[in-house]
């Protein structure tokens, strides 16, 4: 898999997406997000991918099997690279999730990764035990829904910096621990809680860290971006 650090194009709408791909000259893994297949629906993932970049599809299905499975059917069409559900609906949910995906993947095409949403990395321990009545710390939650999401037979979760190291020592390295909340040092928080460096997730663990506003953001994309992949990758 693109190991590159996955820029996460929360625009409002298509022209917004195209004008910041414009500035790079080479292929982008890159997140598409509720905000925007909401606006533009599956013709935004054709457009971005005819340009020639990787994509994650972040929509965190979260439903009863049944539907999950037949909605993932249609989402393999696509041709995504990573796609994702929420590990609260379930290991049942799961399944047919996986199941649907590889059903839905045409023949010839390597089907896409599928990860689990495990804990926000805007819920704080106190939110979850007090709104979700979880009473576990916030890391055994995650390593729960971790744990869930391996026997299930998904690829990997969607967690902290915070836990990606315990996940990758109960679910192995090859599970993947892909982690959003990435700033650049003495960037702005926005509404995240549990966040870190580029480099930081690379010594705590992460196999993919997802970056947003610190690049899509800067004065200079493409010199923030160019900083991130540095940090990432040394």
């Amino acid at each position: 898999m693109n190991t590159k650090p996955i820029l996460a194009l929360d625009f409002p709408g298509e022209t917004e997406v195209v004008n910041f791909l414009k500035h790079f000259n080479e292929p982008l893994f890159v997140k598409i997000g509720m905000e925007l297949y909401m606006q533009e629906g599956p013709d935004i993932v054709r457009k971005v991918k005819d340009l020639g970049h990787d994509i994650f599809l972040d929509l965190k299905l979260h439903d009863i099997p049944n539907t999950v499975g037949s909605a993932m059917k249609g989402l393999a069409k696509l041709g995504v690279d990573l796609v994702n559900v929420h590990a609260a609906g379930g290991r049942p949910m799961m399944e047919a999730a996986l199941e649907g995906l590889e059903a839905g993947t045409p023949a010839g095409r390597e089907r896409a990764a599928l990860i689990a949403v495990t804990q926000l990395t805007s819920t704080t321990e106190e939110q979850m035990q007090g709104e979700q009545k979880i009473a576990l710390s916030l890391q055994e939650s995650v390593l729960h829904y971790a744990s869930l999401t391996k026997q299930a037979g998904l690829n990997g979760v969607v967690c902290s910096v915070h836990e990606a190291k315990a996940i990758a020592e109960v679910c192995g390295e090859d599970f993947l621990r892909v982690t959003p909340g990435i700033r650049l040092a003495g960037g702005d928080a926005h509404d995240q809680k549990r966040i870190a460096t580029p480099d930081g997730a690379k010594r705590d663990g992460s196999s993919l860290i997802v970056v947003g506003r610190a690049v899509t953001g800067a004065q200079d994309p493409v010199a923030a971006y160019k900083i991130v992949s540095e940090l990432w990758e040394a």
